[in-house]
């Protein structure tokens, strides 16, 4: 198995060489940055273990140029649950905290192997698109449910909030397939995924020889969307020079393509959705406020799963299903002790994290038992407690520098874009 390691700490870096030199069935190469990797990539590595804070070119941003084309694996010592969550969406397969032990490495490696296998030795079915939206609701989701089932009747503009992973595109095609605009296309696009030197083009489309690259004209999200409706999830990862052109484009009902000066008329219903706490953003000027009024007609809170717990175990036999039937697996179902540890943990991920955990339990179990062991949460479990520590320290930091950014920044160490991330995620 041929592995890329990516990590700019030389000391981590040549203990990682060391330690995998004495693994026969390993071959790795060693990058010292992301920009080094991606000039030497190619067809014959089969996985990426990459660090996440990195000079030049951090591991989200090599994530989204990889582009799933390989199964990936992050290292960091920056354990923040958004950048966990962020990792998982942009097809990391596991999040490990340093500092760990050489064999935790390697048995995600190995597990990620033994994935990968079984799903290309398998022939991979088609599993008909569900009709039904939501498994079971709660009573926690009774709310959210009925605004969105009231907005679905209207044009309005929806601003879906909440948690990573808690199913806000799951409401905003509810949303769209409750309304007049049902037979018209539902497009989708994730601002956090896209470059931003490629959001606009993918937006508003381009013009033969806009570019270099530009080979023809292509149509945009908001043309393929045209007379339905355009999901723009994570709006506030959205560039604030490209805001100014997204309030127009509302405004006036009109596009124009990249290297056009032709103004097209479009129809199309706006719901947006955000992690993020967009008042903030506002305040610390990287969102437009017009802009968030213009979209937020109306707002959606969807809450956690944590606090939905009658829908983990439905949702969680739903995907084990599925996946038995996508990868032809012989009938498997979830012990006791595995129904009682999905209930018990708090699913910082959400949703998204619960289906990626039953998927991989489906696919490495053993027998026709899923167990406690094959769910691997209490790996996952750890990652959270110093995302919990994380918090208290930076509100203790906060206390008492009374809130003095620069102080906070020389206490901690870390550099002032940073740290305002880190309070924004955290709300402080």
């Amino acid at each position: 198995m041929k592995i890329a390691i990516v990590e700019d700490d030389i000391n981590m870096r040549k203990s990682l060489e060391i330690a995998f030199s004495e693994l026969d069935e390993f071959e790795t190469i060693t990058f010292k940055n992301a920009k080094d990797a991606l000039k030497k990539l190619d067809d014959s590595y089969d996985l990426i273990v990459t660090d996440l804070t990195m000079p030049g070119m951090d591991g989200i941003e090599f994530l989204k140029i990889l582009d799933g084309k390989y199964e990936a694996i992050v290292i960091t010592g920056d354990a923040t649950l958004n950048r966990a969550i962020d990792t998982m969406r942009l097809g990391a397969k596991d999040f490990i905290t340093k500092p760990f032990e050489i064999d935790t490495l390697v048995e995600a490696i190995k597990r990620s192997s033994k994935v990968n296998k079984i799903v290309k030795k398998r022939k991979r079915v088609s599993v008909p698109k569900k009709t039904d939206d939501f498994k079971v609701v709660s009573v926690s989701l009774e709310k959210p449910l009925n605004m969105a089932t009231k907005a679905a009747k209207t044009d309005a503009s929806c601003l879906l909030l909440g948690e990573s992973g808690v199913g806000k595109e799951v409401f905003a095609t509810y949303i769209h397939k409750n309304s007049k605009r049902a037979d018209n296309p539902f497009v989708a696009i994730n601002m956090a995924a896209i470059p931003e030197t490629l959001m606009e083009a993918e937006l508003f489309g381009y013009k033969k020889g806009a570019f270099t690259g530009a080979d023809s004209d292509k149509a945009g999200k908001f043309e393929e969307a045209n007379g339905g409706t355009l999901f723009l999830d994570e709006i506030g990862e959205m560039p604030y020079p490209l805001q100014a052109k997204l309030l127009r484009v509302l405004q006036e009902k009109e596009i124009i393509r990249l290297g056009s000066t032709k103004h097209t008329k479009i129809d199309v219903r706006i719901i947006s959705a955000t992690n993020i706490n967009i008042e903030n953003s506002i305040t610390n000027g990287s969102f437009r406020e017009d802009l968030y009024y213009r979209l937020n007609t109306i707002p959606i809170v969807i809450p956690p799963l944590r606090e939905r717990k009658e829908e983990i175990l439905p949702i969680a036999e739903d995907v084990l299903k599925n996946a038995l039937k996508q990868y032809g697996l012989d009938k498997k179902e979830f012990s006791e002790e595995a129904r009682d540890e999905l209930g018990r943990y708090s699913w910082p991920g959400n949703v998204r994290e619960l289906i990626s955990v039953c998927e991989r339990a489906a696919i490495l179990s053993e027998g026709g038992d899923i167990t406690k062991e094959d769910l691997f949460i209490q790996a996952r479990e750890s990652s959270r407690n110093i995302n919990s520590m994380e918090r208290d320290l930076l509100e203790e930091a906060v206390r008492e520098t009374d809130r003095d950014i620069d102080a906070i920044s020389k206490v901690l160490s870390i550099e002032k874009k940073e740290l305002e991330k880190k309070l924004k995620k955290y709300n402080l």
